[in-house]
């Protein structure tokens, strides 16, 4: 997966957990099994690829929430694997 495809799908995941009212400090994997799946299947990755992706997504929506930069350029900043 190629750091495009990857930003994309963090983009992607993260307006979906908006929509179904997710907060980015959820930390409960079984309410984030949907997302995980979903990155799965796009992404054609294995759970633990997918899980870390879901994970970097909610660290994106937290840095999004909190500062008004290009939060994809940050990420790196912060460990995020987006950048």
């Amino acid at each position: 997966m190629d750091e495009e495809q990857q930003n994309s799908e963090i983009e992607k995941i993260a307006n979906l957990m908006v929509h179904d009212g997710i907060s980015p400090d959820e930390q409960d994997e079984t309410k984030l099994e949907k997302y995980k799946n979903l990155i799965k299947d796009d992404c054609s990755l294995d759970d633990d690829s997918s899980m870390k992706l879901v994970y970097e997504t909610l660290l994106y929506r937290k840095l999004k929430n909190s500062d008004s930069g290009d939060i994809l350029e940050k990420g790196t900043d912060f460990g995020a694997g987006f950048s």
